[in-house]
C-alpha cells in the first residue's frame, strides 16, 4: 500500500520547479485603467472584451496573463493567438494522427476552443491577417465556432474575452472588429521617476525569488480575487434607473457614438462597477468612471474636452479616427526660400463626371484602370493562381488512397492578393488656390481614399506646400471618410515636390523592408509649378502624376516632370472613378 501510494504520487507529479511563475496582477505599477478594465471584465465578461493601445513595455501581455493566474470563473486560462497562426490552427482541422493511425476522420480543436469560458489574448491585433479577422468576428458575434473544411463538418461553442493590443504607430485596426471590443484603453510608457524606481525594484525581486515575491502579495491577491467573486454574486441585484440611462443615451450622442452597443457596454459597465463598490444601484459615479474606457475608441466627436484627441481652437484639427495618430510634420530647408503665408482652404468638391461626355472616348483612361494595370498578369487568375504552403489535408488523405506507398501532398492554392498601398501627394501651395483646383484635387483623394477603404487598401496622404511636407494621414486602411480630414487641409506658399518625393522614396523603403509583397501605388497631385531639379529621384512602385492645373494652356511642368518619374501622366479631367 505504501509503495503504491507513492508510485501514484510519482507518476501524477508535477515538477514545479519547471513551472514559471506570472507576475502578480497587483504588483503592477500604474495602469490604473488597464486593471480596471480587466477586473470589470472578470466580473461580468458579457462587456466584450478590451483593447489596449500603446507603445512596447507598457505592461500589457504582463497584465494579461496576471488575470489569467486569479482563477476567475470564465477567465481561468489564458490562450494567445500568435500573429502567424494558421486558420486551420485558430478553427482546429482534421486530427491527423487519428487518420494515419486509425483511418478515422476526427476533429481535432484549435485555439477558439481552447479559449472557451476563457482570455483570447491577441497581440499587435491590428496586424492580424483579414482572414482570421473575419474567424474572430463571426465566433464573437455567434458565440460559435464553425467548421466546414477538410471533409469536416463540425461545430462547438467559442464564447471567450477578447483582449488585443496594438500599437497605433503600425496601423489601425478594422472598425468590425474594433467594434467589438466593449472597453478601450490608450496607455503610454512614461513613468515618473519614483515609479521608474518601483517598477525596477519590484521585477529585480520577482526574478530572484518568484516564490517569495509571490507570497508577499498573496494576500493582495486573494482579496481582489474575492472582490471580484462577491462582484459577480452582486451583479444580479444591481438595478439603474431611467436618470441614468438617460445619462448613458444623452453622452453617447453627443460624442457622435455609431449604434447603440456603446450604450450597453457602458450600462453592463457601470452595474460591474457598481458590483465591486459593493452597491446595489448604478449611480453618476459609476457611468463616469467607465466613461472613457468605452468612449476611447468609439468616440467620433474629436472636439469633445474628455477626448484625446481634443485640440484647442488654435491647433490643427484631428484627423479620421480610429487612427488616432497626429499629422507629422517635417521642415525642410528648400532650394528658394518663399516665405510662409497663412494656408487657404478649399472644401472637398466631386470630380466632373465626364462619364458622358462626349469629348471623351472609350479609351480615355481613369485612375482605377490606371492604378490595377500594375496588378494584372501577377498571377491572379484562376490558371494561374499561385499555392500556399497549406496542405490540404483531405485532398492529399483522398489521393493517397489509389497510392502503394506514401501521401501525395496536395496545397491549397493561395488566398486573396498581395497587400496594396497608396501612397499620395497632394500638392497644397499657393498656386493650387487658382480656380477650383485645390477643391477637385481634394476630390479626387477623396475618391481615392473610398475605393482603397472598399478594397481593403492601405493609405498614406503627405501634404506639400507652405515651405513643408506634411504627413496628413498616417499608414492605415484607408479611412471611411476622408473628406473631414481634407476641409481642414489648407494651401499656401510654394511648393517643396523635391522634398515630398524624397520623403516618399523614404517611406516606401521601409515598408517594403518590413513586407516585400507590398504593391505600392504612387499617386502625384500637382499643377507642377516648382522649380526644383527634380533629376535622380526615383519612386519605389508604380507612379502616375496627376496633373492638377486647370486651363488649356499649361504654364507647369506636370508632363515633364511625369517623365522624370517614369510615371503615367493624367489630367484632373481623366482622373475619374467609373
Amino acid at each position: 500500500m505504501c509503495l503504491g501510494f507513492h508510485i501514484g504520487r510519482a507518476v501524477g507529479a508535477v515538477d514545479t520547479s519547471m513551472i514559471k511563475s506570472n507576475f502578480p496582477f497587483t504588483a503592477v505599477v500604474g495602469q490604473t485603467q488597464v486593471k480596471l478594465a480587466l477586473t470589470l471584465l472578470a466580473i461580468n465578461p458579457a462587456i466584450g472584451g478590451v483593447l489596449v493601445s500603446g507603445p512596447r513595455g507598457s505592461a500589457k501581455s504582463t497584465l494579461a496573463r496576471s488575470l489569467a493566474d486569479l482563477n476567475i470563473a470564465n477567465l481561468s486560462q489564458l490562450v494567445t493567438l500568435p500573429l502567424g497562426a494558421s486558420e486551420e490552427m485558430v478553427t482546429g482541422t482534421i486530427d491527423l494522427q487519428k487518420v494515419l493511425g486509425e483511418q478515422e476522420v476526427k476533429f481535432a480543436p484549435g485555439l477558439l476552443s481552447k479559449a472557451h469560458n476563457g482570455l483570447l489574448y491577441v497581440d499587435e491585433v491590428n496586424l492580424l491577417p483579414d482572414a482570421l479577422v473575419d474567424l474572430l468576428l463571426d465566433a464573437a458575434a455567434s458565440g460559435v465556432n464553425h467548421i466546414e473544411r477538410d471533409g469536416i463538418s463540425h461545430q462547438h461553442e467559442a464564447e471567450f474575452t477578447l483582449m488585443g493590443t496594438m500599437n497605433p504607430d503600425e496601423g489601425e485596426l478594422r472598425p468590425q472588429l474594433l467594434d467589438r471590443f466593449g472597453f478601450g484603453v490608450a496607455l503610454d510608457n512614461t513613468y515618473s521617476a519614483h515609479e521608474r524606481v518601483e517598477i525596477v525594484r519590484r521585477r529585480q525581486d520577482f526574478d530572484a525569488n518568484p516564490v517569495a515575491f509571490l507570497a508577499d502579495y498573496a494576500d493582495q491577491q486573494q482579496a481582489l480575487r474575492i472582490n471580484i467573486q462577491q462582484a459577480q454574486l452582486q451583479l444580479t441585484l444591481i438595478t439603474a434607473s431611467d436618470e441614468m440611462r438617460w445619462q448613458i443615451a444623452e453622452r453617447c450622442v453627443t460624442a457622435q457614438v455609431d449604434g447603440v452597443r456603446g450604450d450597453l457596454v457602458w450600462l453592463r459597465a457601470a452595474q460591474a462597477h457598481a458590483a465591486l463598490q459593493k452597491s446595489d444601484t448604478v449611480t453618476l459615479a459609476d457611468i463616469d468612471a467607465v466613461e472613457e474606457l468605452v468612449l476611447m475608441h468609439r468616440r467620433n466627436d474629436t472636439n469633445a474636452p474628455n477626448s484625446p484627441d481634443h485640440q484647442s481652437p488654435q491647433s490643427p484639427p484631428p484627423f479620421e479616427r480610429p487612427n488616432d495618430s497626429k499629422p507629422q510634420t517635417t521642415n525642410h530647408k528648400l532650394e528658394h526660400d518663399w516665405g510662409q503665408m497663412a494656408p487657404t482652404k478649399q472644401t472637398t468638391g466631386q470630380l466632373r463626371d465626364i462619364t458622358n461626355d462626349k469629348s471623351s472616348t472609350k479609351t480615355t483612361p481613369n485612375l482605377i484602370t490606371s492604378a490595377s494595370k500594375g496588378l494584372q498578369g501577377q498571377g491572379r487568375g484562376r490558371a494561374t493562381k499561385q499555392w500556399s504552403k497549406r496542405i490540404n489535408w483531405f485532398s492529399s488523405l483522398i489521393a493517397g488512397r489509389n497510392q502503394t506507398a506514401g501521401i501525395n501532398l496536395r496545397y491549397r492554392r493561395q488566398r486573396g492578393a498581395d497587400p496594396v498601398m497608396h501612397l499620395v501627394l497632394l500638392d497644397t501651395s499657393a498656386s493650387t488656390l487658382n480656380g477650383d483646383s485645390q477643391s477637385q484635387a481634394k476630390g479626387l483623394v477623396a475618391g481615392i481614399a473610398q475605393h482603397a477603404y472598399l478594397a481593403r487598401q492601405q493609405l498614406v496622404l503627405l501634404g506639400f506646400g507652405n515651405d513643408q511636407v506634411s504627413e496628413l494621414y498616417s499608414q492605415g486602411r484607408a479611412p471611411k471618410a476622408m473628406v473631414p480630414l481634407l476641409n481642414n487641409i489648407g494651401a499656401g506658399g510654394g511648393t517643396p515636390l523635391k522634398q515630398a518625393l524624397q520623403h516618399a522614396s523614404a517611406f516606401a523603403t521601409r515598408l517594403l523592408r518590413r513586407n516585400p509583397a507590398t504593391h505600392i501605388i504612387n499617386t502625384i497631385i500637382t499643377d507642377g509649378r516648382v522649380q526644383q531639379d527634380l533629376s535622380g529621384l526615383h519612386l519605389l512602385g508604380q507612379s502616375i502624376l496627376v496633373d492638377s492645373e486647370q486651363g488649356q494652356v499649361k504654364r507647369g511642368r506636370g508632363q515633364q516632370i511625369a517623365q522624370t518619374l517614369k510615371a503615367q501622366y493624367l489630367t484632373l479631367s481623366q482622373a475619374r472613378f467609373v
